[in-house]
């Protein structure tokens, strides 16, 4: 296959002699043609075959350190090999066979680049996610988003859209198959292995790595891909941003936007959605969801589904039983940490954004329970309901989340949303307020403790997790309320009536996190529906619609918390009175109020003697403070400490300013 381009010629028996004269040959000169301005004083050591398309050299590049270097070919074998403009090519010791090769591309010492017949280039991959064993295969495509493999791995109980994503994406794999590999413009590829099967996106950089096989590189010019020293990887796909570099070993991978592996990392059938941040450790059939955090050596992700996830060093999980395998599999809710050397047997569920601490044998499920502690006392699982909620980690999180967004490319494939209160987590807490009067009642008012699947909840805990949840539900349907009545002046009841009525039917009953996007179930099931039914027949229309549930979600909002007012005020929307919006606004600054001041006390034990201690290493006392203040700061001046306080006065502002626009 040629160059399609049409200013193409065939090669002159003056640069024929010339490329002849410095070292070049062809199995046959007709087979290669060239640009109308080729200069053959740019090629030399040539071995040409197959059919051989050259374009011109007449620009140089710049090297690190200011090292120019100009456009051409030297000391390379090329076989079915189309070559753009001002490409430069030295130094590879096999061959390059059967690729395209873009305009403005820089490979050197290289070892080979080889397509060695009709590829997917990795498209089409099944990864073996959840369960090593199979049955929850997620085959991988260039555009693959967090929630498209989220249906694919999960939604098992719907077989007709298992099939229909199947035919979707082999249908996408055929359509990408070809006997030839492609490098994108401005691509670079340096110091590498052996490369094989590899589709290169444009202004990807490849520095020294060890070994590629059959994948693709999504690279993109405003976001490019990464890949470094001594990386192997077989069968996978880069997303635009991905960062994969010091010895990162991968099988069977789907590698997100943005996403950075590195230091000695490994996966096999795992995948990484946005912003994942993965060094040292090891990941087996995991599905990691956006913002899937793990740094340590020791830390080993396996089987589980995670999101916004934090695990500490030698965090752990087993997933079998010594008698059928690794079938076992389980989910940690978003946001969510795990300590340093805890680990968890699965099958387990823990809820949103909680901390596990210690071993957990017992295959705890806390998701009705979110923003808990589960911690481990001698064996014993203690569950500590809602106190997340008061935590300066949980806060500072949710507020880091959205300002670490490495995702460079306009075209973002994953739909994130970074609330932390939601209809999502605010169901859960309406349903862990119910269940936790339920395990009182059950236990009696007077236990001094109470046990809920094998874990244990003191008396102390289980009321204050109760009242967590109520300031949190506060908070939240507050918020929505203020939202809602913005910038208009009220006059009358049934202006307020009319402002709070829904714009739209979508949003009532449960809602669900689907692998970063919150969204109601019933939509979510609908959309599984028409897909599996064929009313939505392609990749592109399957992101449309999830793109629109994301861009609706506050709309949808607003129509679960219409729905949920009776519950939590004891009245509906529509016979609320301008006396009701003040003793809302007066309850939610109440607990807006009450949980900031807890976030003020929990940041102030960072600044405790306790915190203190292993600074001023060889000073008394008076050193040990100057030394920690030098380091760490002064409490009032902390910038976090300093946003809490600016959040109290803001919110007090804020619920203010509405009560002074109803005039009635």
């Amino acid at each position: 296959m040629t160059s399609t381009k049409k200013n193409y010629r065939q090669l002159t028996d003056e640069e024929i002699t010339t490329l002849q004269s410095r070292g070049c040959s062809a199995d046959n000169w007709n087979n290669v043609s060239v640009d109308q301005c080729f200069d053959a004083t740019r090629c030399s050591n040539l071995r040409l075959s197959g059919e051989i398309s050259l374009g011109k050299f007449d620009k140089s590049f710049i090297l690190e350190g200011g090292v120019p270097v100009v456009s051409g070919l030297s000391n390379v074998t090329l076989h079915n090999v189309s070559v753009g403009d001002n490409v430069y090519i030295r130094n590879v010791s096999n061959y390059i066979a059967n690729y395209n090769i873009g305009d403005h591309v820089f490979i050197e010492n290289v070892d080979r680049i080889v397509a060695t017949g009709d590829s997917s280039f990795g498209i089409g991959t099944e990864v073996s996610v959840l369960n090593e064993t199979g049955g929850r295969e997620v085959p991988i495509y260039t555009r693959l988003s967090a929630q498209t493999a989220y249906l694919t791995a999960m939604y098992r109980h719907n077989p007709q859209l298992i099939e229909s994503f199947r035919e979707l994406i082999s249908a996408e794999a055929k359509k990408a198959t070809t006997p030839r590999g492609s490098i994108g413009h401005h691509a670079k590829v340096i110091n590498a292995g052996v490369i094989t099967n590899v589709n290169i996106g444009c202004h990807a950089v490849i520095d020294s790595a060890a070994k590629l096989t059959d994948g693709t590189i999504a690279s993109s010019e405003k976001d490019p891909v990464y890949v470094g020293t001594n990386v192997m990887a077989d069968h996978f796909i880069l997303a635009a941003g991905a960062h994969v570099e010091d010895s990162v070993v991968l099988l069977n991978t789907f590698i997100g936007q943005a996403t950075h592996l590195s230091h000695l990392f490994s996966a096999h059938d795992s995948l990484f959605f946005s912003n994942c941040a993965c060094e040292n450790g090891e990941a087996a059939a995991i599905f990691a969801g956006p913002y899937t955090v793990t740094m340590h050596k020791s830390s080993l992700l396996i089987a589980g589904m995670f999101s916004f996830l934090n695990a500490g060093s030698g965090s752990n999980q087993s997933n079998h039983m010594y008698k059928l395998g690794p079938i076992h599999q389980g989910v940690v809710e978003r946001g969510s940490k795990t300590t340093s050397d805890s680990y968890i047997l699965w099958p387990a569920r823990i809820g949103a954004f909680s901390l596990v601490m210690g071993r957990h044998v017992n295959h705890p499920d806390t998701s009705r329970l979110p923003f808990s502690y589960l911690i481990e006392n001698r064996g014993t699982s203690y569950l500590v309901p809602g106190v997340n909620i008061k935590s300066v980690g949980t806060i500072r999180d949710a507020q880091k989340w959205p300002k670490r967004d490495r995702r460079r490319d306009d075209d973002k494939l994953d739909i994130i949303n970074f609330n932390l209160l939601s209809p999502f987590t605010a169901s859960k807490m309406f349903s862990g307020i119910e269940l936790l009067d339920s395990i009182q009642h059950t236990g009696g008012h007077t236990s001094e403790q109470y046990v809920y699947r094998s874990m244990t909840i003191t008396s102390s805990a289980l009321k204050k997790g109760r009242e967590y949840y109520r300031m949190a539900i506060d908070k939240f349907m507050g918020n929505s309320v203020i939202s809602r009545l913005k910038g208009v002046d009220f006059t009358s009841d049934e202006q307020i009536i009319e402002r709070l009525r829904p714009t739209t039917t979508r949003g009532i009953g449960e809602w669900v996190d689907i692998a970063g996007m919150i969204a109601p179930k019933a939509e979510i099931e609908r959309l599984c529906d028409d897909i599996a039914n064929r009313r939505v027949d392609s990749l592109e229309k399957i992101e449309n619609r999830l793109r629109d549930l994301g861009d609706e979600y506050y709309d949808m909002e607003w129509t679960w918390v219409n729905s949920r007012f009776k519950q939590w005020w004891g009245k509906e929307c529509s016979e609320l009175t301008a006396e009701d919006i003040r003793m809302i606004v007066a309850r939610w600054s109440d607990s807006v109020t009450t949980l900031d001041r807890m976030l003020y006390d929990d940041a102030r034990k960072e600044y405790s003697l306790i915190s203190r201690i292993g600074f001023g290493a060889d000073g008394p006392r008076e050193c040990r403070d100057a030394d920690f203040e030098q380091v760490r700061g002064d409490f009032d001046t902390d910038p976090f400490v300093m946003m809490v306080i600016d959040h109290i006065e803001k919110k007090r502002e804020l619920g203010a300013e509405l009560l002074e626009r109803i005039k009635c």
